[in-house]
């Protein structure tokens, strides 16, 4: 196992690698973050834009392979992801902004797995039955709806539940009230602004799960082996929980691996319509801004986290696949 898990981390890592620099060259390609420092007010000279570039490590004299060999080198000896436009540090930045976007989204990815798993289950184990029928409905709804729209109707019921009940009750935007003080008020306060975007990103959010794990169980029912489980005897759930339950959860937990990644890029919708100052946000900014560094170092955090998803999922494959265990 270990043997195969080793295997898959190295190719995950060379492909954030090729991700990365593919990320670099084309940023530096495109972006002409030049054009945008010399509409600045007072009018930089030619001169100072090229200074200014020089010092982001962007100096447009020099070629892209040279200008991607000494940003490389800066981040592998000093991990040093260079500057934006306005001189602040990615790092410094990035540091800040990754536990806004972790916050925000940490809760709603646990919560999306385990909710959308077990109405998977109890919609395929009660097939056509009220509950499969109300639970599958709601998620086939879910796929309907647009992230943006779905994140509103939840803050226009939060917002309805304010006035409903004549206080501030949740808050709709924003991370946390600044003039809040004291441990408990201010959990408090955090826990107001918490809820509101979690509750949306989790109801909407788990809906592929069941679907996927509720068609994935009805067609491992009916095979030959969930059959000579209960020819031996075992109820109908018995049989599914021992056996079918098992061999469903497979693909399931190989779908793991885009999970990190996809709510990773739903976050830009939640963060613009909540106004949590995160990635999302910070990456939106980068493009308009024709931030190289800002852009180069999202794709690699992009990929970094869904080598990271990747690697669970194939450690989740291990344990519920013997197959794996004994071939790699």
């Amino acid at each position: 196992m270990f043997k195969y898990l080793a295997k898959r981390a190295v190719t995950y890592v060379i492909m954030a690698y090729l991700a990365t620099t593919a990320a670099y060259f084309l940023a530096c390609s495109y972006f002409r973050p030049g054009n945008l420092m010399l509409d600045r007010t007072p009018r930089p000279t030619p001169e100072q834009v090229q200074h200014s570039l020089a010092t982001l490590g962007l100096d447009p004299t020099k070629s892209v392979p040279q200008r991607y060999w000494e940003w490389l080198k800066a981040v592998v000896l000093h991990w040093d992801w260079g500057r934006s436009p306005d001189s602040t540090f990615v790092n410094v930045e990035f540091a800040h902004r990754v536990w806004i976007s972790f916050a925000l989204q940490i809760v709603s990815i646990v919560l999306t797995l385990i909710i959308g798993i077990v109405l998977g289950v109890i919609s395929a184990a009660r097939q056509y039955s009220v509950a499969d029928r109300v639970i599958t409905g709601w998620s086939y709804l879910t796929y309907i709806l647009p992230a943006p729209v779905a994140y509103l109707l939840v803050q226009l019921g939060a917002v309805a539940i304010n006035q409903a009940s004549g206080s501030q009750v949740f808050f709709v935007t924003g991370t946390y009230d600044p003039t809040v003080v004291g441990l408990w008020p201010r959990a408090l306060d955090l826990a107001k602004h918490y809820v509101v975007p979690t509750v949306a990103m989790t109801i909407f959010g788990w809906a592929g799960y069941q679907v996927g794990q509720r068609q994935y169980l009805l067609d491992n029912i009916a095979t030959d082996f969930v059959r000579t489980a209960r020819a031996t005897g075992l109820t109908r759930s018995q049989a599914i929980r021992r056996h079918a339950l098992r061999v469903s959860f497979i693909p399931v937990a190989q779908s793991i691996a885009f999970t990190i990644p996809a709510v990773f890029t739903g976050s830009f919708f939640a963060e613009s319509i909540f106004n949590w100052q995160g990635l999302g946000m910070w990456s939106i900014s980068a493009i308009g801004k024709q931030d190289v560094n800002v852009a180069v170092a999202m794709v690699a955090y992009g990929a970094v986290v869904f080598a990271i998803g990747a690697l669970l999922a194939d450690f989740s494959i291990t344990l519920v696949d013997p197959r794996v265990r004994f071939t790699s």
